[in-house]
C-alpha cells in the first residue's frame, strides 16, 4: 500500500471513530467537544479525505472575512469580471461561488472537495449548494471561492463560512481598516495558525492616509498570533467601474501572487501540503480530547446501565428466593393444599413408612380433582402477584437511581412511557408465563408417568394431583418461614414429596423438582429481562458505543504514526 493510501485509510478510520462517539449527554465540556467533533468530521469529509485522493487538483483559495470588508468586490476584481454578486444584491441565505478555469471543471465534481454540496451553474440561495463559475481569467491550477461573512447575522452563513474555510488550501482573509481588530475574524485566524494553514491577509478598502498606521498594527497582531510568515496585501480604497470592479492596479499584487502560485507546481504543492499536513496534525491531536469526553460519556452510561442491572438483578434474586424458601406455601396456597391432601391423619402418618400408609394416601386424595384445581389456581394467583410486586420494585428502584443524576432525569423524561412502573404488558405476560409453567409441570408428570398411568397410585393421584404436588415440592425449602407456619408448610411439602415418590421413586422426584425449578427460573428471568429492556432501549437511543473512546484513540494514534513515518522518510521535522 502506498504512503498516501495508508494515510487515507487512517483518516477514513479516524472519521468512522469520531462518528461513533456522538457525546449525547450534557456532561461538563461535552458541548465544546461536540462542536470540535462536528468540525473535525466535516473537515475530514470536506477537505482532507477528498484532497488526499486528488492531490493534484487546483489550489483552492477561499476568500472569507468580516461583513462589509468587500470580499465579493475583491473576488470580481481579482478575476476581472463579475462572477459573484456583491453587497445588497446577494441573497441573505446565499450559496458560495467557486470560480475556476474551464479546463479545471472536472476537479470540482460531486465526489471531490465539499462532496455534500450540490453543484449548480446558476446563482441560488439553496442551502448546501455551490455555484461553479468557469472563467478564462482564472489561471489553471487555481480556484477561488467567495464565502459568506464569518460574522454574518445569519447563523447558517457563519457555519457555512467556517466549513468552507476548513476546506481551503489557502485562506484569503479579507478585512478593512474599520474591522481589522474585530474579535470574530481573529478567532478564525487563530484556528488557521493552530492548524498551520496557509493564510494570506488582505487589508481591503484602506484610505491612503490610514495605510501605514493600520498595516503596521495589523502586521504586529499577525506576528503575535502566529501568522508572522503570512503575506499581508493592501488593497487601496478606490472607485469601482460600471461592472463593480476596482482598478486593476489596486489588486495587482494579490492577483500576481495567486497567478504565480498557480504557475509554479512546486510552490502550489507546498501550499497544499502545508495546509493538509497542518489539518491532519490538528485533527489527530484534537481527537484525544473528544476521546476523553467520550470516555466520560461511556462511564456515565455505564453507571445508568449498572443502576438498571442492579435493580432488576435484585428483584430477580428476591423472586428466586421467595419461590424456593417456602414463602409460596403461605396463605391461600397452603389452605388449598391442605384441603387437597388433608392435615390430620396424613401428617401424623408421615412418621410411618411409605409402604404402610400408601393405601391411606390413595384414599385421602382419590376423588379430589376439584381440590387439585384449587391448588393450581392458588399457586397461579400467588406467583403472579409475587412477580408483579417485584417487577414494580425493580422499576421504582431503577427510576430512583436515575433521578439522582441529570443524565438519568433527562432519559426518564423522554418518551410517553413511565419507566418507574412495571410495563403495562408485564402482568399479562406474567399470567401467561405462570400458566405455561404449570402446563409444563403437568406435561413433565404426564411424560414421567407414561408407563404408570394404569397403576392404582397414578390413577389415585391423577396428573393434576401429582402436578400440584410437584409445584409444592418446588417451593419447599421453608427457609423463609418460622415457628408453626414452618412446621405446617414443611410438613405439607414433605407430604407432597411422599406422594410423588410413591408413584415415581426418589430419583425421579429429584429430577422432576430440578426441572420444574429450572423452567420456572428461566421463564421468570425472561419476564424481568423484557421489562428491563425498556430501560436498556432508552439508554441505547443515546448511541454511546462501548469501546468508542479506545477505538478513537487508536485511530488518532495511527494517523500520528503515519505522519511521523512520512516525515522520517522525508527527513523533515515530524512536529510540523
Amino acid at each position: 500500500m502506498s504512503e498516501s493510501n495508508r494515510m487515507l485509510t487512517a483518516l477514513i478510520q479516524l472519521r468512522s471513530a469520531l462518528q461513533e462517539v456522538p457525546l449525547p449527554l450534557d456532561l461538563p465540556d461535552a458541548e465544546a467537544q461536540r462542536e470540535s467533533r462536528t468540525e473535525m468530521i466535516a473537515q475530514l469529509e470536506d477537505y482532507m479525505i477528498p484532497r488526499l485522493t486528488t492531490i493534484d487538483a487546483p489550489l483552492l483559495a477561499v476568500v472569507g472575512g468580516s461583513t462589509g470588508a468587500g470580499k465579493s468586490t475583491l473576488v470580481n476584481s481579482m478575476v476581472g469580471q463579475q462572477v459573484t454578486l456583491a453587497g445588497l444584491l446577494r441573497p441573505t441565505t446565499m450559496s458560495p461561488v467557486l470560480v475556476h478555469h474551464p479546463d479545471d471543471g472536472h476537479w470540482f465534481g460531486q465526489d471531490r472537495i465539499l462532496p455534500d454540496f450540490t453543484r449548480t451553474t446558476t446563482a441560488t440561495n439553496a442551502p448546501y449548494t455551490i455555484q461553479l463559475v468557469p472563467s478564462q481569467n482564472v489561471p489553471r491550477g487555481l480556484a477561488i471561492v467567495d464565502a459568506p461573512d464569518v460574522d454574518s447575522v445569519e447563523e447558517r452563513n457563519r457555519n457555512l463560512s467556517a466549513q468552507l474555510l476548513a476546506a481551503a488550501d489557502l485562506w484569503l482573509f479579507v478585512t478593512s481598516a474599520a474591522r481589522y481588530a474585530d474579535q470574530v475574524p481573529w478567532e478564525f485566524l487563530k484556528q488557521a495558525a493552530d492548524r498551520n494553514a496557509a493564510v494570506a491577509v488582505v487589508l481591503d478598502r484602506t484610505p491612503a492616509e490610514a495605510v501605514e498606521t493600520v498595516a503596521t498594527h495589523l502586521a504586529r497582531m499577525m506576528a503575535s498570533r502566529g501568522l508572522k510568515d503570512s503575506p499581508l496585501f493592501i488593497v487601496h480604497e478606490g472607485p469601482v467601474d460600471e461592472n463593480g470592479l476596482l482598478p486593476p492596479a489596486n489588486v495587482a499584487d494579490i492577483r500576481g501572487w495567486l497567478q504565480s502560485l498557480a504557475a509554479d507546481n512546486e510552490a502550489r504543492a507546498a501550499v497544499v501540503q502545508q495546509t493538509l499536513n497542518g489539518a491532519i496534525r490538528s485533527v489527530s491531536e484534537r481527537a484525544y480530547a473528544v476521546a476523553n469526553a467520550a470516555a466520560e460519556q461511556e462511564s456515565s452510561v455505564g453507571g445508568l446501565r449498572s443502576d438498571v442491572e442492579n435493580a432488576y438483578a435484585g428483584a430477580l434474586a428476591a423472586v428466586h428466593e421467595a419461590t424456593a424458601d417456602g414463602t409460596m406455601l403461605r396463605g391461600e396456597v397452603l389452605a388449598r393444599w391442605q384441603e387437597f391432601v388433608g392435615t390430620g391423619e396424613l401428617l401424623r402418618s408421615l412418621e410411618a413408612q411409605v409402604g404402610r400408609i400408601r393405601d391411606r394416601l390413595v384414599n385421602a386424595v382419590k376423588g379430589k380433582p376439584q381440590q387439585a384445581q384449587r391448588v393450581q389456581v392458588a399457586v397461579e394467583a400467588g406467583l403472579e402477584t409475587l412477580l408483579v410486586e417485584h417487577a414494580e420494585t425493580a422499576a421504582e428502584k431503577a427510576a430512583a437511581s436515575w433521578r439522582s443524576t441529570a443524565q438519568g432525569k433527562a432519559l426518564l423524561a423522554e418518551g410517553d412511557v413511565d419507566l418507574s412502573r412495571a410495563s403495562r404488558e408485564f402482568r399479562r405476560n406474567a399470567e401467561q408465563a405462570v400458566r405455561e409453567w404449570q402446563q409444563g409441570v403437568f406435561e413433565m408428570v404426564r411424560t414421567e408417568g407414561a408407563d404408570k398411568r394404569g397403576t392404582a397410585r397414578f390413577l389415585a393421584f391423577g396428573v393434576n394431583g401429582l402436578g400440584v404436588s410437584l409445584m409444592v415440592v418446588a417451593f419447599a425449602h421453608t427457609g423463609g418461614l418460622a415457628g408453626a407456619e414452618a412446621g405446617i408448610a414443611g410438613g405439607s411439602a414433605v407430604l407432597g414429596q411422599k406422594l410423588l415418590e410413591a408413584v415415581f421413586g426418589d430419583q425421579a422426584v429429584r429430577s422432576l423438582t430440578q426441572r420444574a425449578r429450572a423452567d420456572l427460573e428461566r421463564r421468570v428471568a425472561e419476564l424481568f429481562e423484557a421489562d428491563k429492556a425498556r430501560y436498556v432501549a432508552r439508554i441505547d437511543t443515546l448511541g454511546v458505543a462501548v469501546g468508542g473512546p479506545d477505538r478513537l484513540r487508536a485511530a488518532a494514534r495511527r494517523v500520528t504514526d503515519e505522519r511521523f513515518a512520512h516525515h522520517q522518510r522525508q527527513g523533515g521535522d515530524h512536529s510540523a
